[in-house]
C-alpha cells in the first residue's frame, strides 16, 4: 500500500504542471469600468448579486455584478479619516455582517493617522447602510471595534472576513520596518503579527466584542492576547476561508528570501521571525524548530517577491481548477494553482503569468474568482477567468473548444469515484477508457458519437485496487492519456 501510495505522488509530481488541459486566460470582468488601486472585491451575503470593490483610497464602490455594468456608485468613502493613500496604509479591508441582509452592518479595516490623543492605528470599525439607501452607507455611522497601534507604516495586513464560524478574523502584521525589531510576531502579549478572532455579532457599545470561549488563549493567566488565534507572522496582506472546509489559507509576505503559503489552525505558530517560509532566519542553520508549523508551500525570489493571498475556486466557470487553491504574486504577476489531498500536495503549477501587479483576488456570491490590478494612480481593471467550454442544457454547444481536451479528474487521488472532463474540437466518435498500469483496458466510459463542446462523465473505482490508473481519450484527431490515483 505504501509504495502504490509513493508510486502514486510520483505520478502526479510529475503531471502536475499538466494540470490544466485547457489553457486559462484572463478577461476584463467589467470592461466599462475602471478602479483606483483596488485591493478587494466582495459580494454581500443578502441574496443581491452586488460586487463592492475597495479602493486603497478610501472608497468603496458597489455595481451590478454584470459584465455590462456601465455605472458603479460610492457605497461608502472615508479618505478623510486615512493615514494615506498609498504605500500599506489606506483602506485595507471589508467584511459584511453574516446577517448583512437584516442588520446591514458590515466592517472595515483602515489605517488611522497619529493625533494628540493616540498613535498611528490600525482601525476596525462597524458601519450601517443608510436606511432605504441599499447602495450607501452611513459615514457618521461608525462605530470603532478595534484599534492598534502601528509602530512603523509597513506590515498593516489589512484584511478581515467571517469565518463559517460567525466570528471575525483579521490579519495583523508585525508593525513594520525589517526583521521585526519589536520581536512582536512571537510575543503573545501583543496583537502584532498575528490572526485574530473576535465575536461581534452581540456587540454594543459598552462591549465592543467579546472573546470565543474557545480561542487558544482565552481565560489564560499569563497576560497573552486572548483575541489571538494563531501567531508567527510577518504580513499576512491577504487571507481567505474556504466555506466547505472551514480551512483558511494566508498569504503571509516575505522579506528578502522566501514566500508563503500557511494553513491557518488554532494555536498555531508559523516561524517569523524564527524562519522566514521553510527557511531558518540568519544563521540560516540551526534554529530552533519546535512546535512551528512550515507553510504549506514557499517560493523564492525567482518567483516573486510580495505573495497576494487568495481563495479555493468553487465556482463554475473552470471546472477543471475546482477546489483548487489560487493565489498570486504582486512583484512578478504570476498566479499558482496548489491543490491538496489528505493533507498532501498533489498539484502545484503555474497556472497563468500575467503583466499586473495583483493586489488582491475576491470572489463573488457565485463563487466565482476575480483578480484585482494595482497600477499606482492609473485607473485599472479588475480580470477573471475565461470561462471553459462547456455544452448548453439543449446540447448545442457554448465556446467551442479549439482542440480535443482531457482533463485532469477531481478529486485525485480519489475513493472510490472520480470526475473526468473532456471535449471535443469537432463532431465524431469520441472513446473514453481506462486501463491499469500493464495497459489493460478495465473500464470503457464512452464510446460514442459527440458534437463538439465539454462533457463530463464519472469513474468508479469501486472494486478496484488502489493504485495508479490511466485514463484515455480518443478521437479522430489522435489521442490523450493522463494517469489518476484509487486510494482506498
Amino acid at each position: 500500500m505504501a509504495r502504490t501510495l509513493l508510486l502514486a505522488l510520483m505520478v502526479l509530481t510529475c503531471v502536475s504542471a499538466l494540470v490544466h488541459s485547457q489553457p486559462v486566460t484572463l478577461v476584463d470582468a467589467f470592461p466599462s469600468l475602471t478602479f483606483t488601486k483596488p485591493v478587494l472585491l466582495v459580494s454581500p451575503p443578502d441574496g443581491t448579486d452586488r460586487v463592492f470593490v475597495v479602493q486603497q483610497n478610501g472608497i468603496i464602490r458597489v455595481f451590478r455584478n454584470d459584465s455590462l455594468a456601465t455605472t458603479s456608485s460610492v457605497f461608502l468613502d472615508i479618505s478623510s479619516r486615512l493615514s494615506a493613500l498609498g504605500g500599506e496604509e489606506g483602506l485595507l479591508g471589508l467584511a459584511f455582517h453574516p446577517n448583512f441582509g437584516a442588520n446591514g452592518l458590515f466592517f472595515v479595516n483602515y489605517t488611522a493617522p497619529a493625533t494628540a490623543q493616540k498613535p498611528f492605528r490600525t482601525v476596525i470599525a462597524r458601519y450601517a447602510v443608510s436606511p432605504g439607501t441599499p447602495d450607501a452607507a452611513q459615514p457618521s455611522s461608525e462605530a470603532v471595534i478595534l484599534e492598534v497601534p502601528q509602530p512603523y507604516s509597513n506590515h498593516n495586513g489589512g484584511m478581515i472576513a467571517f469565518g463559517p464560524d460567525g466570528n471575525l478574523y483579521i490579519g495583523m502584521g508585525d508593525g513594520g520596518s525589517a526583521d521585526d525589531p519589536g520581536d512582536v510576531a512571537q510575543n503573545l502579549t501583543s496583537l502584532l503579527g498575528k490572526m485574530l478572532r473576535i465575536d461581534i455579532r452581540d456587540s454594543t457599545a459598552q462591549r465592543r466584542y467579546v472573546i470565543p470561549s474557545d480561542n487558544p488563549f482565552a481565560g489564560n493567566t499569563q497576560g497573552y492576547r486572548e483575541e489571538i488565534w494563531a501567531y508567527g507572522f510577518r504580513n499576512p496582506w491577504r487571507f481567505s476561508i474556504d466555506a466547505p472546509t472551514g480551512e483558511l489559507w494566508a498569504g503571509d509576505v516575505g522579506q528578502g528570501a522566501r514566500e508563503e503559503i500557511d494553513l491557518v489552525v488554532r494555536g498555531g505558530n508559523y516561524g517569523w521571525k524564527i524562519m522566514e517560509g521553510s527557511i531558518c532566519r540568519p544563521p540560516t542553520t540551526g534554529c530552533v524548530t519546535t512546535g512551528l508549523i512550515l507553510p504549506v508551500k514557499d517560493y523564492g525570489r525567482s518567483l516573486g517577491y510580495s505573495v497576494t493571498g487568495g481563495y479555493v475556486y468553487r465556482g463554475q466557470d473552470r471546472p477543471g481548477v475546482t477546489g483548487a487553491y489560487i493565489y498570486g504574486d504582486y512583484g512578478s504577476g504570476r498566479i499558482w494553482l496548489l491543490r491538496r489531498s489528505g493533507g498532501t500536495v498533489v498539484a502545484d503549477s503555474l497556472l497563468i503569468d500575467t503583466p499586473y501587479a495583483i493586489s488582491g483576488f475576491g470572489m463573488d456570491s457565485r463563487n466565482e474568482l476575480y483578480i484585482l490590478s494595482y497600477n499606482r494612480d492609473v485607473p485599472t481593471s479588475i480580470y477573471r477567468f475565461s470561462r471553459a467550454a462547456t455544452t448548453q442544457a439543449n446540447g448545442a454547444p457554448e465556446n467551442i473548444p479549439v482542440r480535443d481536451i482531457l482533463d485532469q479528474n477531481y478529486p485525485n487521488p480519489f475513493n472510490p469515484s472520480t470526475a473526468i472532463a473532456y471535449a471535443v474540437q469537432e463532431a465524431g466518435r469520441v472513446r473514453l477508457t481506462v486501463h491499469d498500469l500493464l495497459g489493460r483496458e478495465i473500464a470503457l466510459l464512452v464510446n460514442d458519437v459527440r458534437t463538439a463542446g465539454r462533457y463530463t462523465v464519472t469513474f468508479d473505482g469501486s472494486g478496484r485496487s488502489s493504485g495508479v490508473y490511466f485514463y484515455r481519450l480518443v478521437t479522430d484527431r489522435g489521442s490523450i492519456t493522463r494517469s489518476f490515483v484509487l486510494a482506498k
